[in-house]
């Protein structure tokens, strides 16, 4: 791996990343909302932002999300559901990511070896859900998998070599979960990143429109 592109490197996630990819040697370019302007929700501003790279990358990742947006906390019963609150995630959890993979799959190599990850999460998984609750994220998680697996299957066409998958990153200790942890335990982002890169690297394309999790093992749709 030589180059890499983190979509959402201001986050947590995100910049440890990045941070870990830089100390391997890699090469990587890094765009936020916070940084570069990057509206993922945006098709204009994806366009604008992936169309100012060079490319190719051998990895690409979609280190964007939100568990809260506009303040709305994820719903404990079906009674608090907000078609509001609901659009707001998919937007950001779903519609985002989509928009990346539609104009940034052209930024992978089409000759060799390369990985466009979507940081996703287990509880968008139905076959994992015991607990329910959480409806707009988990549906929108949900969605975003079923966007990653349907891409995969056509950026193969023209990119044989290449490994589209949804990645969930465990229970990582940032801003983005630190109202929810409770007593439940988190790794620190950097533990978290090097988890992940270890995943990224060991896929061949014949995991391509998988889920996996932070240690490699396949999550149920």
């Amino acid at each position: 791996m030589k180059t890499a592109l983190i979509i959402g490197e201001s986050g947590g996630i995100g910049g440890a990343l990045a941070g870990e990819l830089r100390a391997q040697g890699v090469s990587v370019t890094g765009l936020s909302r916070s940084r570069d302007g990057l509206d993922v929700t945006d098709e204009e501003s994806v366009v604008t932002a992936l169309g100012a790279l060079d490319g190719p990358f051998d990895l690409i990742v979609v280190a964007t999300g939100a568990l809260e947006v506009a303040g709305q906390a994820p719903e404990k019963s079906i009674k608090a559901l907000s078609p509001a609150a609901m659009m707001d995630q998919f937007a950001v959890n779903t519609i985002g990511p989509a928009m990346i993979l539609k104009h940034g799959a052209t930024l992978l190599p089409r000759d060799q070896r390369a990985v466009f990850a979507v940081l996703s999460a287990r509880v968008g998984s139905i076959g994992d859900n015991r607990l329910g609750g959480w409806y707009s994220y988990r549906a929108a998680k949900a969605a975003v998998n079923q966007v990653v697996h349907t891409a995969a299957i056509e950026v193969a066409r023209t990119h044989p070599h290449s490994i589209c998958v949804a990645l969930h990153p465990g229970t990582v200790a940032t801003d983005f979960t630190a109202k929810y942890l409770g007593r439940n335990p988190a790794v620190a982002p950097d533990t978290a990143a090097k988890n992940l890169i270890g995943v990224l690297g060991g896929l061949n394309p014949a995991d391509t429109g998988g889920f996996f999790d932070w240690a490699g093992k396949p999550v149920p749709w």
